[in-house]
């Protein structure tokens, strides 16, 4: 080979410089399921902020109201500490509940 061809060989393999990353993309959650059930309650607020965005989502329809009951048993589909995960909805604006707690929405816009 000719001393041309091995420098051009060279430049074409891996020179173990990375191009530099863009913005990173949020994880999605489901390194917090396993077998469809929640491991445990992010203690970090922003990956628990996106864990009740996905319970949020996809356990309660926007349009309809539930009882604490309906809404502890949805809950416990995934984790059986619904309560605490039912105050955690509550307090992010996730989840709005009557005053006498008598039912409880999806909320349409977080705080």
């Amino acid at each position: 080979m000719s001393q041309t061809t091995d420098q051009h060989s060279a430049e074409q393999r891996d020179t173990g410089r990375r191009e530099p990353a863009g913005p990173r993309e949020p994880r999605g959650v489901a390194d917090l399921f396993s077998g469809g059930r929640l491991l445990a309650i992010p203690r970090k607020a922003a990956r628990r902020e996106q864990l009740l965005e996905h319970l949020s989502e996809t356990l309660f329809a926007a349009d309809r109201e539930y009882s604490e009951p309906e809404v502890n048993d949805a809950l416990r589909t995934v984790h059986e500490d619904c309560s605490a995960l039912r105050r955690y909805l509550i307090t992010s604006g996730r989840l709005t509940r009557t005053r006498d707690g008598s039912s409880y929405r999806r909320a349409t816009t977080t705080r």
